[in-house]
């Protein structure tokens, strides 16, 4: 229980410091808040990674925190993200794949 409540802080720590910065930034007009808000969701799937990287919720929360930022800030139409998010994915999780094959075989006291 308590080392959920770490995870909580953790995160909630990070979410206010961001949400602090996008903030100061939208005030001094350096940044728009209407552009930057997604940073918020990657911020969010950063904290969740950082403490469980096996998480799923989190990398499909940055992955969508990511397509709406590169959608808002760098003028990519989501359709084009979503065209190369499948294959990505798919690369992604066979290097998952594969890495646990290898980490698994190394792990084998039989293996010479």
């Amino acid at each position: 229980m308590e080392a959920r409540n770490k995870r909580n802080i953790l995160t909630g720590g990070m979410i206010l410091i961001t949400l602090g910065s996008l903030i100061i930034l939208h005030k001094t007009d350096v940044w728009e808040f209407s552009r930057s808000w997604p940073l918020l969701l990657i911020v969010i799937a950063a904290g969740t990674i950082i403490q469980r990287v096996k998480d799923l919720g989190g990398w499909i929360i940055g992955c969508v925190g990511l397509v709406f930022f590169l959608s808002e800030n760098i003028g990519m139409e989501i359709w084009k993200i979503v065209n190369l998010l499948l294959p990505l994915l798919l690369i992604l999780v066979g290097v998952h794949i594969i890495i646990k094959y290898f980490k698994k075989k190394t792990d084998d006291p039989d293996n010479p």
